[in-house]
């Protein structure tokens, strides 16, 4: 996939509202060669996935040794809307609690104190994170009313081909028609 063929499922309005959402399932292989598939809150800055977490978090090695990951966002109603995105990530150390960490958190429902105490917590848990910045190399909305997965788009196909075969297979059996 080209990255402007990304680009263009990515900027799709459909895309755009479920890249404000706050969370998303991060697939990547473990350490020990095993698939993990987390959720994690995630920030989008219209390049990049930018999530975070502790420098001690055990992902971070995983992605270290391998940092082909994979991240989908759904929604919880029917039909699902569905974004998933695979690509490459760079892990960036810094000191303190990154912004994207604080916006990506920040539609939760909570009061306004009920944030300020939230906040006043996490700067005092943590003295430093790793954003975890995932750059898109592959992308695909199903919103399955214009968009499906490729299975079903396939299944599709040929539910089509039967149904053209038996309307085929009728035509040849009407009186009048001849077969060889």
């Amino acid at each position: 996939m080209t990255n402007d063929q990304v680009t263009e499922i990515l900027n799709h309005p459909l895309s755009q509202e479920m890249l404000a959402r706050d969370l998303c399932r991060l697939a990547y292989v473990a350490k020990d060669g095993t698939p993990r598939s987390i959720p994690i809150a995630f920030a989008w800055n219209g390049k990049e996935a930018v999530m975070c977490t502790s420098r001690n978090a055990p992902k971070l090695a995983s992605l270290r040794q391998n940092p082909a990951v994979a991240i989908t966002i759904d929604t919880e109603v029917h039909p699902p809307k569905i974004l998933l995105v695979r690509g490459t990530v760079e892990l960036d150390e810094v000191d303190g609690i990154p912004n994207e960490y604080l916006e990506m958190n920040g539609t939760y429902q909570m009061t306004a104190e009920q944030r300020v105490e939230w906040e006043a917590e996490v700067r005092s848990l943590y003295d430093g994170m790793v954003r975890i910045v995932m750059t898109p190399t592959w992308a695909k909305l199903i919103d399955f009313e214009t968009t499906l997965p490729s299975a079903v788009e396939e299944l599709i196909q040929q539910r089509a081909e039967r149904q053209r075969e038996r309307g085929n297979s009728v035509r040849s059996d009407e009186p009048g028609t001849s077969q060889s």
